[in-house]
Formats: structure tokens, C-alpha cells, sequence
């Protein structure tokens, strides 16, 4: 549990989750004598590794999140292929155009571009939004909070209350990612909604439900 009281979220960094996920994971290296891959070769400590910041780079977000956090893992907000992208959807169960629809990319000339979240439109309304996904709810939340604090993310959040451990969670390893490349100015925008969550949610009318555990 990250909240230090019942009903809140204490403010622990998102690299300090990171670290308190990828300890456990290696610590499984000195409990036994050898860890094998599936064909009976020795796992390296490199590839246990990449296989536990995978876990932390996808988790059970819906397939237009998981497509969104490896084309910004790949190109940030650079432009590129659309075989590539049409490739990566396909794997991530779900197509180009679907997360065109959702508003979360730009598609065109044979290009893909993810949108910033300074680019979301500032009269979006949960409600009206026929697709989605948990990437476009963080990326509202952050656009909302940047020019209206927490009374503008709390009305995000309020409605889309159903997503909101899902964005929270986004936000930890949108982090995490932005630190390991070097991109300051990204991580501090997703750096800030998670520090700043309890305030959030006091402001949607949320603080006070019970918290789940943060990766169950």
C-alpha cells in the first residue's frame, strides 16, 4: 500500500515505487542457486531486469494505453511510420484509426504522431467520450491540472472515477520511462499529478473511498 493513512495517498516518488517494485523482483537471485530461462540457460541479471520494467511499462491497461505507452516509449512525440504503428496496434489488440478515435494520436501522409497533452481539447467531457482509454484520462487530468490545479483535475477525475487507479498507476511508469530516457521536462508533468493525487481527489469528492492496492 502506498497510503500512509487508510483513504489516502502518501506522496512516495514514483522512481522510489519503481525501486520497490524491481527489489523484490531481483531478490528472487539470492534465494535460490540459479534462475533458467525456458530452455534451461541461465537468466541474466540484464534480462530479469527488462522482464520486471516490463512489468512496469504494461500492465493490464486497455489495448489503445499499452499501444500509446510503447509508441512514446519508441518515439516520444515524434512522428513516424504508420506500418510500424498499424504493426504495434495490431499486437496490442486494437488499430490505428480505433486510437485515432479515441483523440489520443495524430494520423496522416503516412505518419503517426502521439498528441501532448497540451494539445487535448479543454472542453472534453468524460460523458460525451464514446472511447476512452486510460492513456486519454491521464493526459486530461495533466492538461486540467497544469491550468486549473486540483479543481480542474478533480473534475476530470470525478468523471472518470472508474479509470482513476489506472491513470494513477500510467502516471508512476510514464515517470519511471521519462526519468530512464532523460526527457525532465515529461517527467515532471507526470511527477507532479502523482504527488499531487490526494489533492486531486479531495477535489473530485473521491479522497475519502478505500484504496486499493497499488499492483495487486
Amino acid at each position: 500500500m502506498t497510503g500512509s493513512n487508510e483513504g489516502e495517498h502518501s506522496p512516495v516518488a514514483p522512481v522510489d515505487l519503481s525501486q520497490a517494485i524491481i527489489g523484490p523482483g531481483m531478490a528472487i537471485f539470492s534465494r535460490y542457486d540459479a534462475v533458467l530461462e525456458a530452455d534451461g540457460s541461465p537468466m541474466t541479471v540484464k534480462t530479469a531486469l527488462q522482464l520486471v520494467n516490463r512489468f512496469l511499462a504494461e500492465d493490464d491497461f486497455d489495448g489503445d494505453t499499452q499501444f500509446c505507452l510503447r509508441w512514446f516509449d519508441q518515439h516520444g512525440w515524434e512522428k513516424a511510420n504508420f506500418g510500424e504503428a498499424d504493426t504495434l496496434a495490431r499486437a496490442k489488440g486494437t488499430s490505428v484509426d480505433g486510437v485515432k478515435a479515441a483523440g489520443v494520436i495524430e494520423s496522416g501522409g503516412g505518419n503517426v504522431r502521439l498528441l501532448k497533452w497540451k494539445e487535448y481539447p479543454a472542453d472534453w467531457s468524460a460523458s460525451l467520450d464514446t472511447r476512452l482509454p486510460v492513456w486519454e484520462v491521464l493526459h486530461q487530468l495533466i492538461r486540467a491540472y497544469s491550468s486549473k490545479g486540483n479543481a480542474g483535475a478533480g473534475k476530470v477525475l470525478k468523471g472518470c472515477v472508474g479509470k482513476a487507479e489506472a491513470a494513477r498507476q500510467l502516471a508512476y511508469r510514464l515517470y519511471t520511462l521519462c526519468e530512464r530516457k532523460g526527457w525532465a521536462e515529461d517527467a515532471r508533468a507526470y511527477n507532479e499529478v502523482v504527488t499531487g493525487w490526494s489533492g486531486i481527489e479531495k477535489a473530485a469528492g473521491t479522497g475519502g473511498e478505500e484504496q486499493r492496492e497499488l499492483f495487486e
